[in-house]
This record gives structure tokens, sequence and C-alpha cells, in this order.
């Protein structure tokens, strides 16, 4: 009886498409959900937003900061490259000066913020000079923690905390002085540093070997956790890559923004007598392994890290310390 009604034209589904696509066509996977297509989503979402990366980078005058950040994004984003003058005093006190540029590569666009800190250890007594860059990663995080917990808050909450400080390590070749143990010892606990040796070239590669290693014996010996922090490691994975990372810790970087052209090809460098160090050549320094750090492989993770941490950590200080102020009593609960 339902033979009968079925018409002679209809093709088996084994044969045909499930919207009648003509036989011989792609086989439609009926088990096909489409999870994945919210990388997709995501992707467009992110691409129209943009992102936000806030780095501040601390050394004392002439280690090459503002040059080193010229390099890492191939533009003028210094400080020092925008409101250049034509000679700048070394201030008396640590001044906190920042600079924003929007940045588009291939459809993304990024607003980078580049904090610098023109002061720090060029006094006689740097005694406390970290104090005024202390308080300047606490007052962002207290202006994100103000927006966050208003009635009305924004959509999208302006992201003015800093998501890594890069610290510059003078080109001795001995060990860390006590400036540097102490700001870092300090500084590690309420954002990201990463540590480099400033001016690389300076040092034989027997010099930069030992200098790499003493710096890293004295972190541990100072309980110095620089990023990326061990204790964040989030599965083996993750161990295994940050692992090569914390041995190559502090990267010898050597910045440049002039071109040169050798063999053929342009790239950035700095011209000697005996030759060109090549900026991105990793026989010479370790500058893109810096980049990519910061860059192509843990920048988001930087920025998670400083949420989901450091400014978690200062939340809740702060929330306790409200707590502790007023008392339970003191609150009205007659609108309930």
């Amino acid at each position: 009886m339902s033979e009968a009604v079925l018409p002679d034209v209809m093709v088996p589904p084994a044969v045909g498409g499930l919207y009648g696509e003509k036989a011989g066509g792609p086989v439609v996977d009926f088990s096909y959900v489409g999870i994945d297509a919210i990388l997709e989503q995501m992707r467009r979402k992110a691409m129209k937003q943009g992102f936000e990366l806030n780095i501040m980078v601390v050394g004392q005058s002439g280690l090459g900061k503002s040059t080193l950040m010229n390099t890492l994004f191939k533009s003028k984003v210094s400080r020092k490259s925008v409101l250049a003058t034509a000679q700048e005093k070394i201030p008396k006190t640590i001044e906190i000066k920042s600079i924003s540029h929007d940045i588009e590569e291939k459809g993304v666009r990024m607003k980078l913020t580049v904090i610098d800190t023109p002061g720090f250890g060029d006094q006689i007594n740097n005694e406390n000079c970290w104090q005024p860059i202390m308080k300047f990663i606490n007052d962002q995080y207290e202006a994100y923690l103000q927006e966050e917990i208003n009635i009305n808050r924004k959509k999208r909450i302006p992201d003015s905390r800093v998501h890594c400080c890069i610290y510059f390590i003078p080109p001795t070749g001995h060990c860390l002085r006590p400036l540097d143990v102490e700001f870092m010892r300090r500084l590690s606990k309420v954002v990201n540093i990463v540590p480099v040796i400033a001016k690389a070239d300076t040092l034989t590669l027997e010099e930069r070997d030992f200098f790499k290693k003493k710096i890293r014996e004295e972190l541990r010996a100072n309980g110095i956790d620089v990023y990326p922090q061990k204790e964040f490691d989030e599965d083996a994975e993750d161990r295994m890559i940050n692992e090569k990372i914390r041995e190559m810790i502090p990267f010898a970087v050597v910045g440049s923004d002039q071109e040169y052209q050798v063999n053929g090809r342009r790239l950035l460098g700095r011209k000697t007598k005996w030759g060109t160090i090549e900026v991105e050549n990793i026989a010479h320094c370790e500058f893109a392994y810096l980049r990519d750090l910061l860059i192509r492989t843990h920048m988001q993770n930087i920025k998670d890290i400083t949420s989901s941490i450091h400014y978690e950590m200062y939340r809740v200080r702060r929330l306790n310390e409200n707590n502790t102020v007023t008392p339970p009593a003191a609150v009205d609960l007659n609108w309930v």
C-alpha cells in the first residue's frame, strides 16, 4: 500500500542530496551541527572591536628603550619619536608618560599604548624610585575597578591596565644591580615583567651567556617570578613551550630602526666597521624571540594574566578594604 503512493522519480537519500542536489554532488554530513562556526563568529567580532595592548618600558637613559619599541612595531611608536625635543633633560623625579597609536595590519586593528618612565635609575640616590611606577600601575587598576562597579557601566570598559613591563638591564656583563633586583622583586607581584639585556651587541657571546645565566640565578635566589610565570602554566603543552622561553630569559636584544642592504636583502640592523648586526637574525641577537613572545605567540596570554591574576588580586584587596571600612550593620536593606 505504501509503495503504491511513492512517486517513480524519487531519489534515494544515499544517491541524491538532502535539499534536492543532483546525484553525484557533495555528500551531506548528517552528523554535522556547526559548533565550530563559533570560531569564525569570534574572529569577526574581534576584528570589529580591535585589540588593546599597553606596554611599559623601564630602564635608565641611554639603553635604547625608544629604539626597541620602534623596532618591535616597525613604526615610530615611542614617545621620543613622536614628541622629540631638541635636547631632553634628565628629569629630577620619575615621570610617567604614555602615548597611544592605532595600528592596523591585514585588517586587524590594535590600540597600542607605550608607557615610558624617564628619570628611572638616573639619579644619584635611586632609593624608592620604583614607587611612582607602582602607583601608576595600581592607579590603572583602580580606574578599571571604578568603571567596573558603576551601576550604569560602559558596554566596553577602556583598558588602560599595564599588560607588560619590559625591564632594561644595562649590559655590564657581571650581575644585577641592587636597583634591578629591588624593582623586579616588587613589581613582579603586580605586573608581567619581561627582562631584557639592552644593547647586547656590546657583549661577546661568551660574556652574554655568562651574564644571562648569572641573572637567572639571581632571579631565582630573590624569588622574582618574571613572565611567563611557572605557576600560571595551564597544561603540559604550555609548560613545555614556556620552559624553553624561561631558559632564554633575559633576552639579549639589539634594536635598530635603520634599514641596510645586505646580500641583496633589506633588513633592520646596526652597521659597524666589522659588518652589520642583523636585528632579526637569531644568530646575532634574541630580538626575534622577544617579538614573538610579546606579539605573535603570547600577547593574549599576557593580557589574560593581567586581567585574571594581577588585576583580580588588586580587586579582591580593594573590595576587602571597603568591607572592613563599611560594617554590615550600616547596609540599608529596606529596599528588599
